[in-house]
C-alpha cells in the first residue's frame, strides 16, 4: 500500500480523499488543512462520506512530510497563489513523494514549461527523489487524453475542438467566479483570467501537448474573447445575485495555428445563468455543464462527457474526474523513475480492482 497524503480539502480535495480511499493500492496516511476549524476533524467527514476514516486532519506540514509519505495529492488552489503552491509542491517532491496536483498550470506540459516553474521542480526531483504529475479536467483530460484518443478513430483529421460548456452558478468557489472570471462585475472590469496571454498561460500547454502527440508543428497560439452582459438580475443558489448589466457570460478560444489555420482549439463557454448568451452553444442535454470533443475530419466525431457528484452536481462531477485522473496515476508514478511527467507520459488506465467496489 502506498501511503498517501491529501493536502487541501476544498472542491478537489474532498473528491481526492474519496478517490484515495477507494483505490486498492493506496492508503490514506494524512490530510493537511489550512483552516483552524478543520483541524482534528475526521477525513471521512471532510470528504462527505457516511463513515469515519480514522484520519484526523492536521495543519502540521513538517510532521506529515517528515513521516515520508509515498505520495501527496496537492489539492490546494494555485489560481491566486501560484508562488506558494509551487513552493509547497517543491517541498513535497523534495521529501521524496510522488506528487499529483491540478494547481500549477505552467507545468501541465513539461517541455514548454517556463524555467521559473520547471527548474525548482527538477532540482527537488534530483535532491529528494520524488516525482510530479500536473493535470486535471480542463485543462487536463478534456484536452489531452480524450481528444487524442478520439482522433485515433478517424482516417483524416482536419481540426480538433475541445469545449467546456458550464453554468458557473453551480461552481462552489465564489471568489474565482466573481473576481478571476469577472461574473457580476461591470463590463469595463478586466478579470485576471481573461487578460491577454493568461488563457494561453493556462491552456497553451494543452495545445502543445496535442500538437506534439499529433506530430504537428505549431505556427502560433492565439486567443479570442467575447463577453455578454446580463439582461436581467439573476439569483444563484450558492453565490447570491448577479445584477443586470454586469458580465453574465464569457466565450473564449485558445487556438493552435497549424499551416496558417486554427487546427487545435480549446473553447470555453461559461455562463452564470442560462438566459445569458442563449445563442452560444449549450450542453446537448440542456444540463448545467459538459465537456465536449469535436474532431472534424472523416468521419466527423463528437463525444460529450457529463459527470455528476455530490448531489448530481456537474461542477462537483468535473472536480471528481480531475481528482480521479490524478489519484489513479499515483501507483504508476511510484513504479517509475523520479521525474517531472505530463499527460503524454502518464497513461489513463482501467480502474483495475474497483469494479463493484463500494465506498464507505
Amino acid at each position: 500500500m502506498i501511503s498517501t497524503v491529501v493536502w487541501g480539502t476544498g472542491n478537489v480535495g474532498r473528491a481526492a480523499i474519496r478517490a484515495v480511499e477507494a483505490h486498492p493500492a493506496l492508503e490514506l496516511a494524512a490530510v493537511l488543512v489550512h483552516s483552524p476549524g478543520k483541524v482534528g476533524r475526521d477525513a471521512g467527514e471532510l470528504a462527505g462520506l457516511e463513515n469515519r476514516l480514522g484520519v484526523a486532519a492536521t495543519d502540521d506540514v513538517d510532521a506529515v512530510l517528515a513521516a515520508g509519505p509515498g505520495a501527496v495529492v496537492y489539492a490546494a488552489s494555485g489560481d491566486i497563489r501560484p508562488d506558494e503552491a509551487l513552493a509547497d509542491v517543491v517541498r513535497a517532491v523534495g521529501a521524496g513523494a510522488a506528487v499529483v496536483t491540478p494547481a500549477l498550470y505552467p507545468l501541465y506540459e513539461r517541455r514548454g514549461a517556463p524555467a521559473e516553474f520547471r527548474d525548482p521542480v527538477l532540482a527537488a526531483v534530483a535532491s529528494g527523489g520524488g516525482s510530479l504529475f500536473v493535470s486535471g479536467v480542463d485543462p487536463g483530460w478534456g484536452n489531452d487524453v480524450l481528444p487524442l484518443l478520439v482522433s485515433g478513430l478517424g482516417s483524416t483529421v482536419d481540426a480538433i475542438r475541445c469545449q467546456e460548456i458550464f453554468d458557473y452558478s453551480t461552481y462552489d468557489q465564489e471568489e474565482s467566479v466573481r473576481h478571476l472570471i469577472g461574473m457580476g462585475h461591470p463590463m469595463e472590469y478586466e478579470p485576471l483570467m481573461l487578460a491577454p496571454s493568461v488563457p494561453t498561460m493556462v491552456w497553451g500547454g494543452q495545445i502543445r501537448l496535442m500538437a506534439r502527440a499529433l506530430g504537428a508543428e505549431l505556427d502560433d497560439i492565439r486567443e479570442t474573447l467575447e463577453r455578454r452582459a446580463l439582461e436581467a438580475t439573476v439569483a444563484t443558489r450558492t453565490m447570491g445575485e448577479f445584477a443586470a448589466g454586469t458580465q453574465g457570460a464569457v466565450r473564449f478560444e485558445v487556438r493552435g495555428i497549424v499551416g496558417g489555420e486554427p487546427r487545435i482549439v480549446i473553447e470555453h463557454i461559461t455562463r452564470i445563468h442560462p438566459s445569458c448568451a442563449p445563442d452560444w452553444p449549450a450542453p446537448p442535454d440542456g444540463g448545467d455543464g459538459a465537456h465536449r470533443v469535436i474532431v472534424e475530419g472523416r468521419p466527423r466525431i463528437e463525444v460529450t462527457v457529463e459527470a455528476t457528484d455530490e448531489g448530481e452536481n456537474r461542477s462537483a462531477g468535473g472536480n471528481a474526474t480531475a481528482a480521479g485522473r490524478l489519484v489513479n496515476a499515483i501507483d504508476w508514478l511510484v513504479e517509475h523513475e523520479p521525474g517531472l511527467y505530463d499527460a503524454l507520459d502518464v497513461p489513463l488506465r482501467p480502474a483495475a480492482g474497483r469494479l463493484g467496489r463500494k465506498q464507505p
